[in-house]
């Protein structure tokens, strides 16, 4: 079995229970979903799910970075909304964050997300 290792970015919300921002495992690192928390205040950021979307890609971003891996290395994505209505604004960020790169991708209405926010996204990504 291979190692498994924690990552941590201070530029990325701390974990609110007992996960990990991201493992990294067998050349891949595995994120944790994020949500649209500023992680210098720990406070949702205000506005709509464009805005949140943008927040949550810059959360990713710092994991990604400290897991020594980058947007450009994701593979798989996992999008959660709460209202498949907000899906083309918040493809519209989530796309100008990936440029050309296009992982696959998994879009799911929800009935809730975590502090009642509107979208979470996870992903897996290699490393180095």
């Amino acid at each position: 079995m291979s190692d498994l290792r924690a990552v941590h970015s201070d530029d990325a919300p701390e974990a609110i229970g007992p996960y990990s921002q991201a493992i990294i495992a067998g050349g891949f690192v595995f994120c944790s979903g994020q949500v649209p928390f500023d992680p210098a205040t720990m406070e949702l950021v205000n506005g709509d799910v464009a805005i949140q979307t943008g927040q949550v890609m810059r959360n990713l971003t710092a994991v990604l970075e400290a897991a020594g891996s980058s947007l450009g290395q994701v593979v798989k994505t996992t999008v959660y909304l709460s209202d498949m209505g907000q899906f083309g604004a918040m493809n519209d960020v989530y796309a100008g964050h990936f440029g050309d790169h296009r992982p696959a991708r998994a879009t799911v209405a929800v009935k809730t997300l975590p502090k009642d926010v509107d979208v979470e996204i996870d992903c897996i990504a290699l490393v180095g």
